[in-house]
């Protein structure tokens, strides 16, 4: 791992540490970065950290214009694999989600892709998504199994995540098992045999073996109830895996204070949420993932920000990267989103998708800040300030990313 300075005119850290209500971002203008080790050591005014590090090469005589945290996508469905093209274009023509679902498109069409593909197949594809997500500034990347509805087809998505994980020259995975995500066709006739089944034998075996680090249930009127979702979820926790919820993308029925009775790290989507309900997040300490992308492709209503504001709830915006929905690998278009339909401001877009995003992975003293101690996840984006972060390029403006101070996309100079 190289050891080195890297200049910038703007370093956005995301460190609270620096904030105040004028800046919350933490911006140090004409700053500098020390890296050794793959970890940030040194960070503030340039001519202050030379003194300190000057023993360290430059990466560049000339300061990168913007520099901030990796940003850190929080909620992906990144290991499938085919197409669900058709299904958008109907969409289009005013098909609906629930209504493609009910006639076996959605979910279980990307069940049936995920169980005929091999794994070097789904490892190719999720490689290949990995390094696009990369090369738009991505450094973490939460990614949910869900597509396999069986114990072969889900543990085949978490063994390419185990595998995506070991490769450094990728984003760091976080792998989540999307235990409940819809029925199979098999398992139509017996709905809670196949959810008991999730349970009691599923859910244990991808336990011992640490294939996830989180479960997740989709909570929601056309998916699973509380009652049917809640064993499943406590379980997970009495194994001592970390728990999120789908909550709220069609109908509120009950998934935010499930997520706050149960402690999860996250309740997502949130489209439908009572304010009693957001005021449970905020009690319980839940960040809400906002799905800006699905929100859009849906033609839905956005969730109630003001409300999410007004009860104190933590802001997370993340791509919901998916075949059906979200049929994208952009999080920087998830933050145009964001702000354009959802009203956020341009620190809020930011913080969703580096602090906040990294502290609802459970990774907020490793990465998501840009302060001495994390690691130097980093990126230099050709951007001259970081409202320009949220205009909808189109195309990637980040020059280099660091993952533990090596470049995952372009190159150091």
């Amino acid at each position: 791992m190289r050891s080195f300075l890297l200049l910038a005119r703007r370093i956005v850290t995301c460190d609270p540490a620096r904030a105040t209500e004028a800046d919350p971002l933490g911006v140090i203008e004409d700053g500098a970065i020390a890296v050794e080790g793959g970890a940030i050591v040194d960070v503030g005014p340039r001519e202050e950290v030379l003194a300190r590090r000057g023993g360290l090469a430059l990466v560049s005589g000339e300061p990168a214009p913007l520099v901030t945290p990796g940003l850190v996508d929080a909620h992906t469905h990144a290991p499938w694999v085919g197409s669900r093209d058709a299904e958008y274009a109907l969409r289009l023509a005013g098909a609906g989600y629930e209504a493609i679902a009910a006639a076996g498109g959605g979910i279980v069409s990307s069940m049936r892709a995920v169980r005929e593909a091999s794994p070097d197949e789904i490892d190719a594809t999720l490689s290949a998504r990995l390094r696009r997500m990369a090369s738009l500034g991505v450094t973490t990347v939460e990614a949910k199994s869900g597509y396999g509805l069986d114990e072969a087809g889900e543990t085949k998505q978490l063994e390419a995540l185990e595998r995506a994980s070991a490769r450094r020259d990728l984003p760091r995975v976080v792998p989540t098992f999307l235990a409940l995500h819809a029925i199979p066709p098999e398992a139509r006739a017996d709905r809670a045999a196949y959810i008991e089944a999730v349970r009691e034998r599923t859910l244990p075996a991808i336990a011992a073996r640490r294939l996830a680090r989180f479960v997740d249930v989709y909570v929601d009127r056309a998916a699973f109830s509380v009652d049917e979702a809640r064993p499943v979820l406590a379980r997970a926790a009495s194994l001592g895996l970390g728990v999120r919820v789908h909550a709220g993308q069609f109908a509120d029925v009950g998934g935010a204070e499930l997520a706050a009775e149960l402690g999860a790290a996250s309740a997502d989507h949130l489209e439908q949420v009572s304010p009693e309900g957001a005021r449970a997040l905020a009690r319980a300490g839940v960040r809400a993932v906002l799905l800006p992308v699905a929100c859009f492709t849906l033609r839905q209503d956005p969730p109630p920000v003001a409300v999410l504001r007004a009860a104190g709830v933590r802001l997370v915006v993340a791509s919901d990267a998916n075949p059906g929905t979200a049929p994208t690998e952009s999080l920087p278009l998830a933050l145009a989103l964001a702000v354009r339909m959802y009203g956020l401001t341009v620190p809020e877009v930011i913080l969703g998708a580096t602090r906040e995003a990294a502290a609802s992975l459970g990774l907020g003293d490793e990465v998501g800040v840009v302060r001495p101690g994390t690691r130097a996840d980093l990126v230099a984006w050709d951007l001259p300030h970081e409202n320009a972060l949220v205009q909808p390029w189109g195309v990637s403006r980040a020059r280099v990313v660091l993952r533990d101070g090596a470049p995952i996309a372009g190159d150091l100079a």
